[in-house]
């Protein structure tokens, strides 16, 4: 049975951030793909079943190079030399050079990148438990849109389908826009299993996948 394992490399980064912390490039580049390589064992109907791995397709946005403002301080800010976009230079350098590693990117639209102020700041300023003058610089996040990627994810999950490269797909991602996706690699009689990294997603979501399948107990435990 061969197996394509796709990866929103995006909302990876934020799970794996939140459950095991700041890890260097190169620890995380090999998590992926030690965990992705997880999903190949798997036991059905009592008999433990080994999958092969077609390829691992990774979905991302190169780092951002803009100067941008920031309110706070009222200064612009040159994300190109942020270390923000140091780390993940490294990081897409680690994963390029493993075997059956395929990177997709996508783009960052220019006109959304900005500074917002977070959501939980906001809701004090707006009880009046704090004022403008105490929101610092650490209580802005930067903001952005990504273009591409979840289009990317569409166009590999059908073309894999149509050809019928593989007989079942995984896909690493939260609760998106890629139901129409599944129902196409269905419809050709891929078996489609979603890993949400223990994210929640919408309860009617069984009804377009074949099986949610989450490898490390880590991520449900957030």
């Amino acid at each position: 049975m061969n197996t394509a394992i796709l990866v929103d490399g995006g909302y990876y980064r934020k799970r794996v951030a939140s459950t095991f912390g700041i890890e260097s490039p190169k620890e995380t580049a090999d998590r992926l793909y030690k965990y992705c390589f997880r999903h190949l064992y798997e036991k059905i109907d009592g008999k433990n079943v080994r999958h092969n791995l077609y390829r691992i397709f990774y979905y991302d946005c190169h780092p951002i190079d803009k100067i941008v403002y920031h309110p706070a301080t009222r200064k612009q800010v040159d994300l190109s030399k942020s270390e923000t976009k140091e780390w993940a230079e490294d990081f897409y350098n680690c994963l390029a050079h493993k075997r059956k590693v395929a990177l997709r990117f996508g783009e960052i639209s220019d006109s959304s990148i900005h500074y917002r102020i977070k959501d939980k700041v906001l809701r004090k300023l707006l009880r009046g438990t704090v004022s403008l003058g105490e929101v610092s610089e650490e209580d802005f996040t930067l903001a952005m849109q990504q273009k591409g990627v979840d289009m990317r994810i569409g166009l590999d999950i059908a073309s894999l389908s149509f050809k019928h490269q593989v007989d079942s797909i995984v896909l690493i991602a939260g609760d998106s826009d890629f139901v129409p996706a599944a129902k196409l690699a269905r419809r050709e009689g891929i078996d489609f299993i979603l890993d949400a990294l223990g994210g929640n997603i919408r309860d009617n979501l069984s009804l377009h996948i074949d099986g949610l399948r989450t490898c490390d107990d880590s991520f449900n435990a957030k």
